[in-house]
């Protein structure tokens, strides 16, 4: 399946409009561990230990919505957004939703 932020793949014209196809996943926070982690691995002021887990998370939130959209029958997910938000103080969220079409 071809996902997209774009609104068209080139050479490839939509033919249907299915839907729109969401994918979401909210990451809790062990606040201890992870604050020792980030004062372990804290490099120019970046934490791997953070950034792997929002790797891990949009990548779930991706494959939540591929599964989606699949099963609405589409071929690709054009549109595509990625938006973060925190929800409290100790979770993640991040979800990605775009338009399902058939190519």
């Amino acid at each position: 399946m071809i996902i997209t932020t774009t609104a068209i793949v080139e050479g490839a014209p939509v033919r249907q409009y299915i839907g729109v196809a969401t994918g979401e996943v909210i990451m809790g926070a062990n606040i201890g561990r992870d604050i020792l982690a980030s004062f372990r691995d804290l490099v120019g002021g970046r934490s791997k230990a953070y950034e792997t887990k929002l790797r891990e998370a949009r990548g779930e939130a991706f494959k939540e919505m591929t599964q989606q959209a699949s099963q609405m029958g589409a071929t690709a997910v054009i549109g595509v957004a990625i938006n973060y938000e925190v929800v409290r103080q100790d979770m993640l969220m991040v979800a990605v939703s775009g338009t399902a079409v058939i190519i």
